[in-house]
């Protein structure tokens, strides 16, 4: 049985990732902005904590004593957030003595097969760019600042399937492709998986 603290556990990926690691059996931290809207797992092995994921002494305060950490958090005005959360786990968990960190990315910062980013490509939509760009300046953050932080960036290679079930399995690609899909419930595993023996490391996982 292990121990994890789960930032973002209020939304659809972070209440799956909640549901995997206890049905692992494993030990959760549930942080959530505001606990009195929290909608996902709650049992004996789940506590629910306010927490603030670009706040250093947040992440440093709650991680403590957790074996690893899953970033699920994102934020509707992303302009800095996904910057300042790689700032503040960066240090929080160095803080804390936690080493090992998977946090939730997007497809759209993949190679497509012709080896540019699905968001530089043609016909990618502009309404999209900003909140990509932002999640992009977030990973060079990890890449820049990780130092001895084993970090890893999982995205699905496209998008995610919203109402799909555990399946129980996942395919790792090399390329971005928008068509493709999993469920929430399998993104989990690979968090979980990743979070308890990590095989990757420092990079960008993607998983359909």
């Amino acid at each position: 049985m292990g121990r994890y603290v789960i930032f973002g556990a209020g939304g659809r990926a972070g209440r799956q990732a909640v549901a995997e690691a206890r049905r692992r059996g494993h030990q959760v931290t549930a942080v959530v902005r505001d606990p009195s809207r929290y909608e996902g797992p709650a049992d004996d092995g789940v506590r629910v904590a306010a927490g603030d994921v670009t706040d250093v002494a947040d992440v440093a305060t709650l991680a403590a004593g957790h074996d690893a950490a899953i970033n699920a958090a994102a934020a509707l005005a992303p302009e800095t957030f996904f910057t300042s959360a790689a700032h503040a786990l960066v240090k929080g968990l160095r803080q804390a003595g936690v080493d090992r960190l998977v946090t939730v990315g997007l497809a759209s910062l993949l190679p497509g097969p012709g080896g540019t980013r699905l968001l530089d490509e043609p016909g990618f939509p502009a309404e999209f760019r900003p909140f990509c760009l932002a999640h992009a300046a977030g990973l060079e953050a990890l890449h820049a600042e990780g130092g001895t932080l084993d970090w890893l960036y999982v995205s699905p290679v496209g998008d995610f399937d919203h109402d799909g079930g555990r399946t129980g399995h996942y395919e790792i690609r090399e390329h971005g492709d928008m068509a493709a899909r999993i469920s929430y419930a399998d993104f989990a595993l690979v968090l979980l998986d990743e979070a308890e023996t990590p095989r990757h490391r420092r990079s960008h996982l993607a998983v359909t």
